[in-house]
Protein backbone atom coordinates (compact mmCIF):
# COMPACT_ATOMS: atom_id res chain seq x y z
CA UNK A 1 0.00 0.00 0.00
CA UNK A 2 1.36 3.68 -1.01
CA UNK A 3 0.92 5.83 2.06
CA UNK A 4 -0.45 9.35 0.56
CA UNK A 5 0.22 12.20 2.84
CA UNK A 6 0.31 16.74 2.73
CA UNK A 7 3.39 17.95 2.64
CA UNK A 8 2.77 22.06 3.83
CA UNK A 9 5.88 24.58 3.76
CA UNK A 10 4.59 27.39 6.07
CA UNK A 11 5.27 30.94 5.83
CA UNK A 12 5.14 31.66 2.25
CA UNK A 13 5.42 35.20 1.39
CA UNK A 14 7.96 36.15 4.82
CA UNK A 15 10.85 36.93 2.81
CA UNK A 16 11.76 37.05 -0.02
CA UNK A 17 14.22 33.90 0.36
CA UNK A 18 11.63 31.65 2.30
CA UNK A 19 9.68 32.35 -0.94
CA UNK A 20 12.09 31.09 -3.59
CA UNK A 21 12.69 28.01 -1.90
CA UNK A 22 9.07 27.34 -1.59
CA UNK A 23 8.33 27.78 -4.91
CA UNK A 24 11.55 25.94 -5.75
CA UNK A 25 10.61 22.83 -4.43
CA UNK A 26 6.44 23.12 -5.51
CA UNK A 27 8.07 23.22 -9.38
CA UNK A 28 10.19 20.06 -8.31
CA UNK A 29 6.76 18.30 -6.52
CA UNK A 30 8.74 17.84 -3.75
CA UNK A 31 5.75 19.86 -1.92
CA UNK A 32 1.82 19.74 -2.29
CA UNK A 33 0.97 22.73 -0.05
CA UNK A 34 1.90 26.40 1.11
CA UNK A 35 0.20 28.62 3.55
CA UNK A 36 1.20 32.30 2.56
CA UNK A 37 1.34 35.10 4.73
CA UNK A 38 -0.96 38.01 3.35
CA UNK A 39 -0.32 40.33 5.84
CA UNK A 40 3.97 40.70 4.63
CA UNK A 41 4.72 42.83 1.96
CA UNK A 42 6.33 40.15 -0.13
CA UNK A 43 2.36 38.85 -0.48
CA UNK A 44 1.05 41.10 -4.03
CA UNK A 45 4.71 40.92 -5.59
CA UNK A 46 4.61 36.57 -5.69
CA UNK A 47 1.42 35.52 -5.49
CA UNK A 48 1.03 35.72 -9.35
CA UNK A 49 3.88 33.09 -9.32
CA UNK A 50 2.54 31.28 -6.68
CA UNK A 51 -1.03 30.67 -8.36
CA UNK A 52 0.39 28.78 -11.38
CA UNK A 53 0.67 26.02 -8.99
CA UNK A 54 -3.09 26.10 -8.65
CA UNK A 55 -4.89 22.93 -8.99
CA UNK A 56 -0.95 20.79 -8.26
CA UNK A 57 -0.88 22.29 -4.75
CA UNK A 58 -2.99 23.22 -2.15
CA UNK A 59 -2.55 27.20 -1.86
CA UNK A 60 -3.33 28.75 1.18
CA UNK A 61 -3.92 31.64 4.02
CA UNK A 62 -0.88 31.24 6.88
CA UNK A 63 -3.10 33.18 9.23
CA UNK A 64 -0.24 35.37 11.05
CA UNK A 65 -1.27 37.40 14.69
CA UNK A 66 2.48 37.04 15.77
CA UNK A 67 5.12 38.04 13.04
CA UNK A 68 5.78 41.95 11.92
CA UNK A 69 2.68 44.05 11.33
CA UNK A 70 -0.97 43.97 10.69
CA UNK A 71 -2.80 45.01 7.28
CA UNK A 72 -4.43 47.61 9.60
CA UNK A 73 -4.31 49.19 13.00
CA UNK A 74 -5.00 47.18 16.23
CA UNK A 75 -4.91 49.58 19.02
CA UNK A 76 -5.43 46.58 21.20
CA UNK A 77 -3.43 43.52 19.73
CA UNK A 78 -0.64 45.67 18.51
CA UNK A 79 -0.14 49.08 20.07
CA UNK A 80 3.09 49.64 18.71
CA UNK A 81 2.34 48.16 14.65
CA UNK A 82 3.94 45.19 15.45
CA UNK A 83 1.91 42.02 16.41
CA UNK A 84 2.78 40.10 19.87
CA UNK A 85 4.86 37.34 20.91
CA UNK A 86 2.37 34.55 20.44
CA UNK A 87 2.31 34.66 24.59
CA UNK A 88 1.02 37.77 24.75
CA UNK A 89 -1.45 36.91 22.28
CA UNK A 90 -2.68 34.51 23.93
CA UNK A 91 -3.82 36.22 27.00
CA UNK A 92 -4.95 39.24 24.89
CA UNK A 93 -7.73 36.99 22.76
CA UNK A 94 -8.54 35.36 26.43
CA UNK A 95 -9.64 37.90 28.48
CA UNK A 96 -9.98 41.15 25.98
CA UNK A 97 -13.45 41.72 24.13
CA UNK A 98 -11.66 44.17 21.99
CA UNK A 99 -8.78 42.01 21.30
CA UNK A 100 -10.89 39.43 19.90
CA UNK A 101 -12.76 41.98 17.52
CA UNK A 102 -9.61 43.27 16.77
CA UNK A 103 -8.30 39.82 15.89
CA UNK A 104 -11.52 38.82 14.04
CA UNK A 105 -10.89 41.97 11.42
CA UNK A 106 -7.62 40.80 10.49
CA UNK A 107 -8.93 37.55 10.39
CA UNK A 108 -11.14 38.72 7.88
CA UNK A 109 -8.25 41.45 6.04
CA UNK A 110 -6.17 38.10 5.70
CA UNK A 111 -8.39 36.17 4.06
CA UNK A 112 -9.14 39.36 1.40
CA UNK A 113 -5.28 40.09 0.42
CA UNK A 114 -5.21 35.99 -0.31
CA UNK A 115 -8.50 36.25 -2.31
CA UNK A 116 -7.78 39.72 -4.40
CA UNK A 117 -4.14 38.87 -4.96
CA UNK A 118 -4.69 34.90 -5.70
CA UNK A 119 -8.33 35.45 -7.31
CA UNK A 120 -9.72 33.06 -5.39
CA UNK A 121 -10.81 31.26 -2.08
CA UNK A 122 -7.73 29.60 -0.26
CA UNK A 123 -7.53 25.81 -0.32
CA UNK A 124 -7.06 25.71 3.24
CA UNK A 125 -6.15 28.03 6.75
CA UNK A 126 -3.52 27.54 9.23
CA UNK A 127 -1.88 29.60 11.51
CA UNK A 128 1.71 30.96 12.33
CA UNK A 129 2.82 29.69 15.75
CA UNK A 130 -0.77 27.59 15.60
CA UNK A 131 -2.35 30.82 16.78
CA UNK A 132 -5.41 29.82 15.20
CA UNK A 133 -6.38 27.29 17.92
CA UNK A 134 -5.96 29.39 20.82
CA UNK A 135 -9.39 29.72 22.96
CA UNK A 136 -10.52 33.55 21.65
CA UNK A 137 -8.99 33.04 18.35
CA UNK A 138 -10.32 29.41 16.67
CA UNK A 139 -14.23 30.96 17.16
CA UNK A 140 -12.94 33.96 14.94
CA UNK A 141 -11.78 31.58 12.51
CA UNK A 142 -14.83 29.08 12.28
CA UNK A 143 -17.07 32.00 12.25
CA UNK A 144 -14.89 33.58 9.05
CA UNK A 145 -14.65 30.45 7.36
CA UNK A 146 -18.52 29.87 7.68
CA UNK A 147 -19.52 32.97 6.60
CA UNK A 148 -17.25 33.29 3.78
CA UNK A 149 -17.45 29.71 1.86
CA UNK A 150 -19.49 26.64 1.25
CA UNK A 151 -19.42 23.91 3.53
CA UNK A 152 -16.43 21.48 2.46
CA UNK A 153 -14.69 23.91 0.17
CA UNK A 154 -12.12 24.86 2.72
CA UNK A 155 -9.87 22.83 4.92
CA UNK A 156 -8.19 24.06 8.42
CA UNK A 157 -5.10 22.40 10.22
CA UNK A 158 -5.59 20.66 13.35
CA UNK A 159 -2.21 20.48 14.43
CA UNK A 160 -3.15 17.66 16.97
CA UNK A 161 -2.24 14.00 16.68
CA UNK A 162 -2.50 11.16 19.53
CA UNK A 163 0.06 11.09 22.09
CA UNK A 164 1.37 7.42 21.16
CA UNK A 165 1.91 8.85 17.41
CA UNK A 166 3.79 11.94 18.99
CA UNK A 167 6.02 9.99 21.04
CA UNK A 168 6.50 6.97 18.46
CA UNK A 169 8.22 10.00 16.65
CA UNK A 170 9.96 11.04 19.23
CA UNK A 171 10.88 14.68 17.87
CA UNK A 172 10.41 18.02 19.78
CA UNK A 173 7.48 15.49 22.05
CA UNK A 174 7.16 18.42 24.44
CA UNK A 175 6.32 21.05 21.84
CA UNK A 176 3.71 18.46 19.59
CA UNK A 177 2.35 17.24 22.87
CA UNK A 178 1.61 21.02 24.35
CA UNK A 179 -0.17 22.19 20.60
CA UNK A 180 -2.28 19.22 20.76
CA UNK A 181 -3.54 19.81 24.05
CA UNK A 182 -4.02 23.72 22.79
CA UNK A 183 -6.29 22.24 19.94
CA UNK A 184 -8.19 19.66 21.55
CA UNK A 185 -11.94 20.10 20.15
CA UNK A 186 -11.22 21.68 17.19
CA UNK A 187 -11.86 19.01 15.10
CA UNK A 188 -14.97 18.42 16.37
CA UNK A 189 -15.74 22.58 16.32
CA UNK A 190 -15.02 22.28 12.70
CA UNK A 191 -16.91 19.39 11.97
CA UNK A 192 -20.07 20.85 13.28
CA UNK A 193 -20.02 23.71 10.74
CA UNK A 194 -18.79 21.41 8.04
CA UNK A 195 -15.38 22.64 7.78
CA UNK A 196 -12.93 19.21 6.97
CA UNK A 197 -9.75 18.91 9.01
CA UNK A 198 -6.92 16.94 8.18
CA UNK A 199 -6.20 13.82 10.39
CA UNK A 200 -3.05 13.11 11.88
CA UNK A 201 -0.40 15.93 12.06
CA UNK A 202 3.16 15.96 12.41
CA UNK A 203 7.19 18.12 11.50
CA UNK A 204 7.09 19.64 14.93
CA UNK A 205 10.62 20.45 14.89
CA UNK A 206 13.68 21.46 17.22
CA UNK A 207 15.10 23.56 14.63
CA UNK A 208 18.48 22.29 15.44
CA UNK A 209 20.61 22.50 12.51
CA UNK A 210 22.86 19.54 13.84
CA UNK A 211 19.66 17.30 13.31
CA UNK A 212 19.67 15.11 10.31
CA UNK A 213 16.20 16.33 8.92
CA UNK A 214 16.11 14.00 6.29
CA UNK A 215 16.01 11.47 8.98
CA UNK A 216 13.27 13.53 10.70
CA UNK A 217 10.98 12.95 7.46
CA UNK A 218 11.11 9.83 7.66
CA UNK A 219 10.33 9.83 11.10
CA UNK A 220 7.42 12.36 10.76
CA UNK A 221 5.55 9.56 8.71
CA UNK A 222 5.45 7.06 11.77
CA UNK A 223 1.99 5.83 12.55
CA UNK A 224 0.37 8.30 9.87
CA UNK A 225 -2.69 9.75 10.58
CA UNK A 226 -5.90 8.88 7.71
CA UNK A 227 -5.59 12.37 6.66
CA UNK A 228 -1.90 12.90 7.59
CA UNK A 229 -0.34 16.45 6.95
CA UNK A 230 3.76 17.25 7.99
CA UNK A 231 4.62 21.05 8.09
CA UNK A 232 8.29 22.46 7.28
CA UNK A 233 9.97 25.27 7.37
CA UNK A 234 12.15 25.35 4.30
CA UNK A 235 13.81 28.56 2.68
CA UNK A 236 16.75 30.39 1.56
CA UNK A 237 18.45 32.77 4.20
CA UNK A 238 18.06 36.42 3.53
CA UNK A 239 19.06 39.36 5.48
CA UNK A 240 15.21 40.17 6.27
CA UNK A 241 15.12 36.62 7.42
CA UNK A 242 17.64 37.09 9.73
CA UNK A 243 16.04 40.51 11.49
CA UNK A 244 12.41 38.65 11.34
CA UNK A 245 12.48 35.31 12.75
CA UNK A 246 14.17 32.81 15.23
CA UNK A 247 14.11 30.12 12.91
CA UNK A 248 16.83 30.28 10.11
CA UNK A 249 19.87 28.10 9.95
CA UNK A 250 17.44 25.39 10.09
CA UNK A 251 16.02 26.45 7.15
CA UNK A 252 18.21 25.94 3.61
CA UNK A 253 18.90 22.21 5.54
CA UNK A 254 14.96 21.56 5.49
CA UNK A 255 15.14 22.77 1.70
CA UNK A 256 18.09 20.18 0.55
CA UNK A 257 16.24 17.44 2.32
CA UNK A 258 12.79 17.75 0.82
CA UNK A 259 14.42 18.43 -2.58
CA UNK A 260 16.13 15.27 -2.13
CA UNK A 261 13.05 12.99 -0.67
CA UNK A 262 11.44 10.54 -2.39
CA UNK A 263 11.01 7.28 -0.15
CA UNK A 264 9.12 3.91 -1.64
CA UNK A 265 6.00 3.93 -0.86
CA UNK A 266 5.05 7.42 0.14
CA UNK A 267 3.25 9.72 -2.09
CA UNK A 268 3.10 13.51 -1.20
CA UNK A 269 -0.20 14.64 -2.28
CA UNK A 270 -3.02 17.32 -1.97
CA UNK A 271 -5.76 17.32 1.02
CA UNK A 272 -8.11 15.83 -1.32
CA UNK A 273 -6.87 12.98 -2.24
CA UNK A 274 -4.42 12.00 1.07
CA UNK A 275 -6.91 9.64 2.54
CA UNK A 276 -6.29 7.61 -0.67
CA UNK A 277 -3.90 4.50 -1.17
Amino acid sequence: MTRSFVLCADDFAMTEGVSRSILELLAAGRLSATGAMTNRPHWPGLAGELATFAGRADLGLHLNLTCAAPLSAMPTVAPSGTLPKLGKLALLALRSGAARAEIAGEISRQLDAFEQHLGRAPDFVDGHQHAHVLPGIRRALLDALTARYPAGSVYLRDPSDSIAAIRARGIAVGKALTVAGLATGLHRAAARRGIPTNRGFSGFSAFDPQRDFAADLEAFLIQPGAAHLVMCHPGHVDDELVGLDPVVATRPLEHVALMAFAPPGLRICRFSSSSQP
